[in-house]
């Protein structure tokens, strides 16, 4: 039988972890992600989870530690945020381009300078093209589940690469709610032993994380490209499958909330979707055809779902907790892209708000749907929640 308790974002993903069965956990605690390593250790001392807990000296010993484990044959998690982030960022791409099938939650906050322990989308997306499988989750219960379904996902011999998991840091991981934790016994058939395709071993020993020379690196980096792709049409089968399992799921990459006739759509992600989703609800009231969709895997981009989850939009808008500086926010990048390799010829906005944790209101929502309806096109990048931007120097 399930139960349900009254826990954090950050503890809901350490029942998690502790679900799926983790070998290996190696941890540097950092705020806000402190907490899931502390709640790791406490259940690897009680007893409630058989694994090895390395306390590690710095973000880029624990990436390491975690590979090593991984390159071992066992199931391998750590945790990061912001700064500690950056600072695995040499350990990422040997990672992803071993192939190693590591899950990471990231807590998610803003990054220096100015010095800020609050949270925006800046340190998970700079690193979109490190090769990691990148999710992020809206609330305590997605943590939790997405915890479990990461490493199916991970260790799918299709895919065979690592899952950074994205929560909003302080938002999520500091806020309590309500979670339900399946039973292990639910979960039996789900948690399957991890498959290893090559690992170290004295006795058949095999060359990893090798050089490659020009002839043959592009080859390597296909390889890993289709792979990423090939994650997709994953999620979307281990998500049906454990909503089988345990009656939640997520509907893969893309989540579209009364989308099908909605002319005005607001993209996000992560925990502010479901502000976006309510403000959707009191537009609708009022006439408004308006409609939400919440992107849960920025990589691999999901273009054809976004597409079809916008196909009747008469405008778009995202509203993203970051900016690539000189330019525009990375995740309207990205959008904009889809949307002429989906052959859509619509008017797109950036809306640009909660960088270092300031808070979005329902109310600057609903402004960033008036510039959609009436196609305000004078700041096609806006930043929202400023009430003194033209005297900012």
């Amino acid at each position: 039988m399930s139960e349900t308790k009254f826990i954090s974002g950050d503890e809901a993903f350490a029942e998690g972890i502790r679900l799926a069965s983790v070998q290996v956990i190696s941890a540097y605690p950092i705020t806000p992600q402190t907490i899931v390593v502390e709640r790791l250790a406490e259940m690897v001392e009680e007893g409630t989870l058989d694994s090895q807990f390395i306390h590690v000296e710095s973000e880029h010993s624990a990436m390491m530690t975690a590979m090593g484990a991984s390159a071992m044959g066992a199931r391998a998690f750590t945790a990061t945020s912001s700064q500690g982030l950056l600072y695995m960022a040499e350990g990422l791409t040997y990672v992803s381009g071993g192939r190693f099938p590591i899950v990471m939650m990231n807590a998610n906050r803003a990054t220096a300078l100015p010095w800020s322990i609050y949270g925006d989308h800046r340190d998970s997306l700079s690193q979109l093209d490190s090769g990691w499988i990148q999710i992020y989750v809206e609330d305590a219960q997605e943590s939790l589940d997405m915890a479990i379904q990461a490493y199916r996902l991970a260790e799918n011999e299709d895919v065979r690469l690592p899952v950074m998991i994205n929560l909003d840091g302080f938002i999520l991981t500091h806020t309590y709610e309500a979670v339900e934790i399946p039973d292990p016994s639910e979960l039996k058939d789900f948690i399957k032993p991890r498959v290893t395709w090559d690992k170290l071993d004295p006795d058949n020993p095999v060359s990893m994380a090798f050089t490659v020379g020009p002839e043959l690196n592009e080859e390597f980096n296909l390889l890993h490209h289709k792979a990423s792709l090939h994650a997709i049409e994953e999620l979307k089968k281990v998500d049906a499958e454990y909503k089988t399992v345990t009656g939640r799921g997520y509907g893969g990459a893309v989540s579209g909330y009364k989308t099908e006739d909605a002319e005005y759509i607001i993209i996000t992600l992560g925990s502010l979707s479901g502000l976006v989703r309510n403000t959707v609800d009191l537009l609708r009231e009022e006439g408004v055809k308006a409609g939400a969709v919440k992107i849960r895997m920025i990589r691999p981009f999901p273009t054809e779902e976004l597409m079809e989850a916008i196909k009747n939009a008469k405008t778009v808008g995202v509203i993203e907790k970051d900016i690539s500086f000189g330019y525009e926010g990375t995740v309207y990048t990205n959008v904009n892209s889809a949307l002429v390799k989906g052959k859509r010829s619509i008017d797109s906005y950036d809306f640009i708000g909660g960088i270092g944790g300031r808070d979005i209101s329902i109310d600057n929502i609903r402004e960033c749907f008036e510039v959609l309806i009436n196609k305000d096109v004078s700041e096609p990048v806006r930043f929202i929640g400023l009430e003194v931007e033209d005297d900012i120097r």
